[in-house]
């Protein structure tokens, strides 16, 4: 029997910061805690600008990047090619003008264990999906104004 190589889910998010309060050094920190831990592995993460008239380019992640991007320099070597310059527009349409987003894909590690297990019993993923937080938050919400009723 052919051993397959198991991967987690891959996943992308696209973040967006408006143009003057885009301090990165915590979301930085927070993504590399979790590279650091193996909970994620980043295969892509690109930073995109769209000017107030909705024109818009890819950022160089350089030292000297414009303010407030700074800390994604460090992740400037993070390119698999997964991502080319029909993503990069798409990305750029969900944006607002006058932002700046940081797209991340990634996988999700830490799924790797169990799915192997799986496999193992006999098992296979035959679906998987996203819920969007905001969408979990409302439901919660909802039950619990629901229960105090």
């Amino acid at each position: 029997m052919a051993t397959r190589e198991v991967h987690g889910p891959i996943d992308f998010v696209l973040i967006e910061f408006p143009v003057d309060k885009t301090g990165s050094g915590a979301t930085v920190a927070a993504l590399m805690d979790l590279i650091n831990r193996k909970v994620v592995w980043v295969y892509d993460l690109l930073i995109i600008r769209k000017d107030a008239d909705g024109s818009s380019s890819g950022v160089e992640l350089t030292e000297d990047v414009t303010e407030g991007l700074e800390g994604f320099a460090s992740l400037a070597s993070v390119r698999s090619g997964l991502l080319g310059d029909d993503e990069i527009a798409e990305a750029a349409s969900a944006m607002e003008p006058g932002t700046v987003a940081a797209l991340i894909v990634y996988e999700n590690l830490w799924a790797i264990p169990f799915i192997t297990a799986a496999r193992d019993a006999g098992g296979d993923v035959i679906a998987s999906a996203r819920i969007p937080a905001e969408d979990v938050t409302a439901a919660l919400d909802a039950l619990e104004s629901d229960s105090t009723v």
